[in-house]
């Protein structure tokens, strides 16, 4: 299992900075998920790692090694891309041997490994045909069990799910959490899909502009996020937002009006954010609204309300029984209030 260490990191192309100043630490064996908008800089993180972008400045380790400028073959690392990258001539079988083959692997351990990496990604039945006989799913299993038979300490994931339906996106990362489990090595995971990130990861990366924004489990991402933009990057449907005012401890933002923070004495402006399902429906609710949309999911149902000049989503559990139009009632889970000052930044509890 390898460790990787980054001190310093800065990458510049020209005159524009992509990554200003970066450290980062990757536990050996852990499942690390780089998560951020497009043009953050995740991709160009990971590909720094890989080697396949020159840094500017700062040090890359592996396993305590300097691995900064070194070249990507002698990183010892494999990496699964967005796209599959298969090669269109070539069988799964020998799609899977052309890095062992290439690292001058001798045909029984070729053989070994492939039988292995294709029992573990269920590619056994596929090993003689081309990737044009395979679905999408099956070609990314493919590429992935591409980077597994080279039995890199270190796996390198860019978007690899991103181009698949939903349903093989659901199938996949359960495929992927499993393989992590039985493999045992360290992952670096990038995404924009806030759902992949708290499935799949042990920490999470949450990254805007070059810069880490805060690192956690998934559940302390969640449950605290240290800035506003990582509590409304992370939740489906996104964390409800209301700015006001604090004043002597009273929090007061158009209709809403309620105690504030615990432990803050100073007035001003500040944001409170609640999550949808921490929005409590019900007749002996303090705030008044009006439905505007219900969206039926199944199992649970969207309520999208209105109350004066603010906006607000609920989640509810079960069938709807309720219709735009409607007028409810509706509170917070005191428990679940997240409070943010006026640069964003957590406060209070």
């Amino acid at each position: 299992m390898s460790q990787v260490r980054i001190q310093n990191l800065n990458i510049s192309f020209g005159a524009h900075t992509v990554i200003p100043k970066l450290d980062l630490e990757v536990q050996a064996g852990e499942f690390l998920v780089l998560l951020g908008p497009s043009g953050c800089g995740k991709s160009t993180l990971l590909h720094s790692i890989a080697g396949l972008i020159a840094i500017t400045g700062g040090s890359i380790h592996i396993d305590g090694q300097d691995m900064s400028h070194a070249q990507p073959s002698e990183r010892g690392l494999g990496m699964v891309f967005q796209s599959y990258a298969l090669y269109p001539h070539m069988s799964v079988r020998d799609n899977l041997a052309f890095p062992l083959r290439m690292a001058g692997q001798s045909k029984a351990e070729m053989d070994s490994r492939i039988a292995k990496a294709a029992a573990m990604l269920q590619l056994e039945p596929l090993l003689d045909r081309r990737p044009a006989q395979l679905s999408g799913g099956q070609r990314q299993r493919v590429a992935i069990g591409r980077a597994v038979v080279r039995e890199a300490d270190l796996l390198l994931l860019d978007e690899p799910l991103s181009n698949l339906d939903a349903k093989l996106r659901t199938e996949l990362r359960r495929e992927l959490k499993q393989l992590h489990a039985r493999l045992g090595n360290t992952m670096i995971y990038v995404t924009h899909d806030q759902v992949e990130a708290m499935t799949l990861a042990t920490r999470i990366v949450v990254m805007h502009q070059g810069e880490i924004l805060q690192i956690g489990s998934p559940a302390e991402v969640y449950e605290r996020p240290r800035s506003l933009r990582v509590a409304s990057f992370v939740g489906s449907p996104t964390i409800n937002q209301f700015q006001g005012d604090l004043h002597q401890g009273q929090f007061n933002a158009g209709p809403l009006q309620l105690g504030g923070p615990k432990g803050v004495t100073e007035s001003g402006q500040i944001s409170l954010a609640v999550r949808p399902e921490d929005v409590l429906i019900g007749a002996d609710q303090p705030f008044s609204a009006k439905v505007d949309l219900v969206e039926p999911l199944g199992n649970q149902h969207l309520l999208w309300m209105s109350a004066g000049e603010i906006s607000l989503c609920a989640v509810l559990p079960g069938q709807a029984t309720l219709a735009a139009g409607d007028a409810v009632r509706f509170g917070f889970d005191p428990q679940r209030l997240h409070w943010f000052d006026s640069q964003g930044q957590r406060i209070g509890n």
